[in-house]
């Protein structure tokens, strides 16, 4: 055989080898045993339902029940709750009631918190009790329809998956979902079982096949965090700060990477998280303009610029009297440090300027939630005649007298304006940009440093765990912004005192003003604690100068704890009994939220 022939031969063969080392490689998926799963756990949580007697509420195999009821739906909530997120809060959100703004009717509390509720404490009628279990078992049955509907594919499933990874941050480790029983830490163990069982039968074929060690890595890290919570359930003691640091971000470094690794979704779209970032406590795992308004997504630097520009300006006040930084002063943690801020004439108003920072995060603005997003914030401040007290219809020619404004509106919007609409958009977009996630707390839960002391430690599980806390100010932004949609902030009624000596409640109203409904009356917006070391004074009426008077507050059980008249209370009644030592130890890990962001330009 000549040389000719030997090399068309060998060529063959090598072609042939290589093809068929492409169809070895595995590009597809078979999801039907993970929609099985989820479906199944969801028919199990539906049939549960009927074993609750109704008869005895309080009886201990109701208990026993209502465990398998929640973790069938565990099993199933990240499916459940990413097809139909308002269903998936249904059944699953707290004890309280629903307003509806579009009818203006208040709903009785449903789902299983309620029934949490109504079994461990008694306090339900026994034909509520049968209410309630029947309106649960309706939604999840109508849910059930698009369960079976909606086949599994790789969209749904990453992002399904992600959402359930922050839900044992924010909820699972903070008792949010089980907030009578505390079976949080327990339920995070079955969210992370179901994890490893939906990804072993679905895309761990294509990781192991692209990238053994990646697979051996994720694993390994989900068997780690399982059997580290088997012998370590008890709420109060769990090691909340370790757990998250050493076991749950490197699940979430693993689950990122087995993403991009299996090559099976492109990310696109607008979520409230990257789902690039690697753990949950990054600089950039927040979407801004997911939570910006949709005339602010996506802002240009030109934008921020002006913004910033405007910020600073008096002259975007009537006579020049006020500007954003006169109530948000960046020394101050962009609050102002007064009981309350001053008006257009120099007399205090009736509230506490919160920070700024990390305030793009919300979805509603001003102590009373008044406000649905941030342009419209900063209209309400130009409208209101004892702020700005002007429209953004108008546009003031006087700061043109700054000629630098001319070259900077036409490189942020094309032109000069004929109204303040630009100006607000705006400083939206430079408020948009004052966000701060590494401070030492975010450095050592990410595992970047490792300066954190046994106080600041011990203060963040007393955060998390026996304090209740986080069940209010959700990790991690630590505001009242629900995860993991974040479509609503939570107004929350706790009662807060006149004076710094607790004797009589104070007279504002809050969110009752907007609908005039008697529940709402002295609710408030449950604001971020980030930077609150720099934000004294502290309520929305700046009563408490200290940290810690806002914890002996709290740890008396709020206003009904004082013994104010709060019917609408949000908070548990009882003491929270935090000793001396874990009043200072909350307040060390507080001091360690502290990050003032940058001036961007």
């Amino acid at each position: 055989m000549n040389l000719r022939n030997l090399f068309i031969l060998a060529l063959f063969f090598l072609t042939l080898f290589s093809c068929n080392s492409k169809k070895k490689e595995i590009t597809t998926v078979d999801w039907s045993v993970v929609h099985r799963f989820y479906v199944d756990n969801l028919n199990t949580t539906i049939a549960l339902l009927d074993d609750l007697d109704t008869l005895q509420v309080q009886s201990p195999n109701n208990q026993i029940v209502l465990k398998k009821i929640r973790t069938a739906f565990k099993k199933c909530e990240p499916f459940v709750s990413y097809l139909n997120p308002k269903s998936g809060h249904k059944v699953n959100g707290p004890a309280l009631p629903v307003f509806r703004e579009n009818s203006g009717k208040l709903l009785e509390p449903i789902g299983l918190q309620k029934l949490e509720e109504s079994i461990f404490l008694g306090d339900t009628e026994t034909k509520d009790f049968a209410t309630n279990i029947h309106v649960t078992k309706g939604i999840l049955s109508t849910v059930k329809k698009e369960v079976v509907y909606y086949k599994v594919d790789a969209k749904r499933f990453f992002i399904a998956t992600h959402q359930q990874l922050l839900r044992i941050i924010s909820f699972s480790m903070a008792g949010f979902d089980t907030p009578v029983s505390q079976w949080g830490i327990n339920e995070a163990k079955t969210s992370l079982e179901s994890l490893l069982f939906v990804y072993q039968n679905s895309i761990q074929k294509i990781i192991v096949d692209k990238n053994p060690t990646l697979d051996k890595e994720l694993i390994q890290n989900l068997k780690s965090a399982i059997d580290f919570i088997k012998p370590n359930v008890n709420f109060n003691q769990f090691d909340r700060f370790s757990y998250i640091r050493d076991y749950i971000n490197p699940i979430t470094r693993a689950w990122v990477n087995v993403r991009k690794e299996s090559n099976l979704w492109e990310t696109s779209g607008v979520y409230p998280f990257n789902l690039d970032a690697p753990t949950f406590f990054e600089n950039d795992s927040w979407d801004v303009n997911h939570f910006a308004s949709s005339k602010n997504q996506n802002s240009t630097k030109a934008q921020i610029q002006l913004g910033q520009k405007l910020f600073n300006d008096v002259n975007i006040s009537k006579g020049g009297k006020l500007s954003c930084i006169s109530c948000h002063d960046p020394q101050k943690g962009y609050a102002d440090g007064l009981q309350f801020s001053k008006d257009n004439t120099g007399k205090p108003l009736s509230r506490n300027s919160p920070t700024l920072i990390n305030s793009i995060f919300q979805k509603a603005f001003f102590w009373d939630g008044k406000s649905g997003n941030l342009n419209e914030q900063i209209s309400n401040v130009f409208a209101n005649d004892k702020e700005f007290n002007v429209t953004v219809h108008q546009f003031s020619d006087e700061i043109l007298v700054d000629t630098t404004y001319i070259n900077l509106f036409k490189n942020a919007y094309g032109k000069v304006p004929k109204s303040n609409h630009d100006i607000v958009r705006a400083i939206a977009s430079y408020v948009g940009t004052l966000n701060g996630f590494n401070s030492k707390f975010d450095r050592n839960i990410r595992g970047e440093a490792n300066t954190y002391t046994a106080s600041e430690k011990n203060g963040f599980n007393l955060f998390m765990g026996k304090a209740l806390c986080a069940t209010c100010h959700f990790m991690p932004l630590t505001s009242g912004t629900v995860p993991p949609f974040f479509t609503d902030t939570e107004k929350e009624a706790i009662g807060v005192a006149k004076t710094f000596k607790n004797r009589q409640i104070d007279n504002d109203l809050g969110y009752y003003n907007s609908y005039n409904q008697e529940y709402h009356k002295r609710m408030f917006k449950t604001p971020t604690i980030r930077n609150i070391a720099l934000t004294a004074p502290y309520m929305h009426n700046g009563v408490y100068t200290t940290l810690e008077e806002v914890m002996e507050f709290y740890n008396q059980g709020g206003g009904a704890g004082l013994g104010f008249d709060v019917p609408n209370q949000t908070l548990p009644f009882d003491n929270l009994n935090l000793s001396e030592q874990e009043i200072k130890d909350m307040i060390a890990f507080l001091n360690t939220l502290t990050d003032i962001p940058e001036e961007v330009y």
